[in-house]
């Protein structure tokens, strides 16, 4: 039987049963006294809360979204260079490190972001992509779908991994089961390749901050590909004509190419997914405090109802004319 539910059995010393002689007032006082207090210490601590959790958002299947930090503003990021044709439109930061190259803008336009070039804040973008990727690379396999063509799939989250390459022939459809924090991780030894006119939905719940895809060579969507989900490759991105991301494209190393598309970073880059652990953590800090000062209240408490208790025990009865035998007496607990 647990500790603190065994508090309910737990003798409780009865003043009224004890004989209010000189001696047994001795008795009551070094013992029946602390031995209260520590029964309704241990009852407080019992009855207090469990404290809250808060550990990252994760998946029924242990899948987590990974801390995107300054690169979750990015529609585009690239590692060498980005070239555009025609006329292209992400909504999000645009951005390239350690390359300094970025051309077809305009035709092509960048609403709602900012252009980085080889600048400080782009290297710090690359820098926590890196951490984002190797987050992802290390997830646990909940269903290895080799060989398998991602068309034609209902999936709910969890961690899908591919240990050569991933091919996507008509609609994927990715079914968040209600649950608003949903993530689906995706994870390719190699390249990820999509279909003309190819697609990637989530329905119930959930949307494309919840989904990732980590890319162990290059990705290229086809044309009139409709993509959700943030790319993390670590070589090259190329989105071919037409094709449009829900979410985001990152490329480590190579580059980012573009043929009028549409990349939309959408609320992700304001409140993703992706940092709900970065929040949670900054409240776990602060729980502990909290805790203390409520501790701390609790045995404010203790010592006033002890001193409650003798002035009661002590009314009305006088030790006047009576020797104290017991001095030094230490009752046994």
């Amino acid at each position: 039987m647990p500790f603190c539910a065994g508090l309910s059995t737990a003798p409780i010393v009865q003043l009224s049963h004890i004989e209010m002689n000189n001696r047994s007032l001795r008795l009551a006082r070094n013992f029946a006294l602390p031995t209260l207090a520590a029964f309704g210490a241990l009852a407080f601590a019992c009855s207090a809360p469990a404290p809250e959790s808060h550990a990252s958002t994760n998946g029924a299947l242990g899948e987590s979204a990974p801390f995107l930090g300054t690169a979750k503003t990015y529609a585009v990021l690239a590692g060498s260079a980005v070239t555009n044709t025609n006329a292209t439109t992400l909504a999000g930061d645009l951005g390239v490190d350690p390359g300094l190259a970025i051309t077809g803008f305009p035709p092509g336009i960048v609403l709602g972001g900012t252009t980085h070039a080889g600048d400080a804040v782009a290297l710090q973008a690359q820098t926590d992509v890196a951490a984002a990727y190797d987050v992802l690379a290390g997830e646990a396999c909940s269903v290895d779908l080799t060989g398998k063509d991602l068309g034609g799939l209902t999936l709910t989250p969890g961690v899908y991994c591919f240990s050569s390459s991933a091919q996507l022939t008509g609609d994927l459809v990715l079914d968040a089961g209600g649950r608003a924090d949903a993530v689906f991780v995706f994870k390719t030894v190699s390249t990820l390749t999509t279909a003309s006119n190819a697609s990637v939905r989530v329905i119930n719940g959930g949307g494309a901050c919840g989904v990732f895809w980590q890319i162990g060579s290059s990705a290229t969507l086809g044309t009139g590909t409709a993509f959700t989900g943030s790319i993390l490759a670590l070589t090259s991105i190329t989105l071919t004509t037409g094709a449009t991301v829900s979410g985001r494209v990152l490329a480590r190393n190579g580059a980012v190419t573009l043929d009028q598309n549409t990349v939309s970073v959408g609320s992700c880059g304001a409140a993703a997914v992706a940092d709900a652990g970065a929040a949670d953590a900054a409240d776990a800090a602060v729980a502990p405090d909290a805790a203390h000062a409520d501790a701390s209240a609790a045995d404010a408490s203790v010592p006033d109802a002890a001193d409650a208790s003798v002035t009661e025990l002590d009314a009305g009865t006088s030790d006047a004319g009576s020797t104290d035998t017991d001095s030094g007496f230490t009752p046994t607990p």
